[in-house]
């Protein structure tokens, strides 16, 4: 029989006292507490590189940061691991995801600018990458159903009929966290890095859209983009999400043809997107060629089902999904990141202290707080947490943390939004996509 592989995730998701045993080598029969109190600890000090000052506090069934995400425990053969991107003007630092439709994440360690640089920006597709446009000025972009006036603009006539806005917005894929669930969940295995935040530079679609006339009946809308469906099949649109009338009113929402300054890059939607800020990037079209305003949900590919969609009542991780059970992903969970240092980082023998930097953001809420501890979650630190440039812009912050000795220690962080909610120990609310999963960032820093 051949030899069944399993993932350090699965395995301590299973069994911990187990998993202690065939990842550090201990035999069986003794339970976590004594693991960790005794020779266990001594090796799993050896497996992560120095002594493990809080070691006590190690929560049961926890995998070190050193092996989160780590190859298959015990397997014969380690898989092929996370592979670089070659993508022109993209920083060869990105991971790629998937190369069909095309998807990049950025590691967090490289999203430590205040503003996103477009080589770091991560990349997500649905489809096949359209030809850049030849005469971007007259890209044109439909406005029609639910509105008085249908309405036809190219590019070159939005520019000159409409007051141009800039402003710093995150921008986040629905997936992003999805590695973070177990069992693991369909699709594009996300770390944090599908988040940046970048200027966008563009319109207001409420603006376009007020001069089109919404109607009272007007309910949700349609997005298309140009990219070709992935089958060729030029029929089918690779991706067509919509969001409710209120949100679509938002004044945030912006029809732009510049990131950063600069135009719009085609593997960004170049020459002109859809930002719909604080929801998934999905109802953000790239490519944009057409808003349909309805008088109902919008039925489009990517729509219903357990597509872009949370549960109601929790299900069981891995069971049958009930699609009455769900709704759509609207506003994206509060998330906090560490961008200096990187997991995995090495100081020199004799280090007390050290600065940490990060962001977090919460969809269509703010962040009230973010908080770091270094004993497994026993104690936490507050941060100091920066303000918006804007609505929807990322919060930096700043802070410290202290070693008590040499070793092997966890930065945990965590952000609270202006609700009160703050990000969960461990993925939570499992569902088939793997979307809305935010667990408390961690990296490993080894000291001496």
């Amino acid at each position: 029989m051949s030899k069944i592989e399993r993932s350090v995730e699965e395995l301590y998701a299973e069994d911990p006292e187990r998993a202690d045993a065939v990842v550090f080598g201990r035999g069986t029969g003794v339970n976590r507490r004594g693991f960790l109190g005794g020779a266990g600890l001594a090796a799993m000090g050896a497996a992560v590189g120095g002594a493990i000052p809080f070691g006590s506090n190690m929560p049961g069934g926890l995998i070190p940061a050193a092996f989160a995400q780590d190859k298959p425990a015990a397997a014969p053969a380690a898989p092929k691991g996370p592979q670089p991107l070659n993508f022109p003007g993209k920083d060869p630092k990105l991971v790629l995801l998937g190369d069909r439709p095309l998807v990049a994440e950025t590691p967090e360690s490289l999203l430590n600018d205040a503003t996103t640089p477009i080589d770091k920006f991560f990349i997500r597709n649905n489809g096949q990458v359209p030809e850049e446009a030849k005469n971007p000025e007259a890209w044109k972009i439909v406005v029609d159903g639910e509105v008085n006036k249908k309405l036809e603009i190219t590019l070159g006539e939005l520019k000159k009929k409409f007051k141009p806005v800039s402003q710093f917005m995150v921008m986040e894929c629905g997936g992003n966290g999805r590695s973070f669930f177990t069992p693991q969940a369909r699709g594009n295995q996300w770390t944090n890095g599908g988040a940046g935040c970048a200027e966008w530079t563009g319109v207001r679609l409420v603006d376009v859209l007020k001069a089109a006339g919404v109607k009272s009946s007007a309910v949700f809308s349609g997005h298309y983009g140009a990219d070709p469906h992935l089958s060729g099949d030029t029929s089918k649109p690779a991706l067509s999400r919509g969001v409710p009338i209120k949100k679509l009113m938002d004044p945030n929402n912006l029809i732009v043809w510049n990131m950063n300054g600069k135009p719009l890059m085609n593997i960004h939607g170049g020459p002109v997107r859809l930002i719909v800020p604080g929801w998934p990037g999905s109802v953000s079209a790239k490519w944009l060629t057409r808003i349909w305003v309805r008088d109902k949900i919008h039925d489009g590919q990517g729509m219903g089902g357990t597509s872009y969609r949370v549960t109601i009542k929790p299900m069981v991780p891995g069971d049958k999904a009930d699609d009455k059970n769900f709704r759509d992903l609207e506003s994206m969970p509060v998330r906090s990141i560490i961008t200096n240092p990187a997991n995995g980082s090495k100081l020199a023998a004799g280090t007390r202290k050290l600065d940490l930097r990060g962001a977090a953001w919460a969809g269509d809420n703010i962040v009230r707080s973010v908080e770091i501890s270094t004993d497994y979650g026993a104690s936490w630190k507050a941060t100091k947490l920066g303000e918006p440039r804007n609505r929807y812009d990322w919060q930096r912050w700043t802070g410290s943390v202290s070693f008590p000795s040499d070793g092997y220690y966890e930065i945990w962080a965590r952000a609270t939004d202006s609700r009160g909610i703050h990000q969960p120990h461990v993925a939570g609310n499992w569902n088939p996509q793997g979307y809305g999963a935010n667990p408390m960032h961690r990296i490993a820093v080894l000291v001496g």
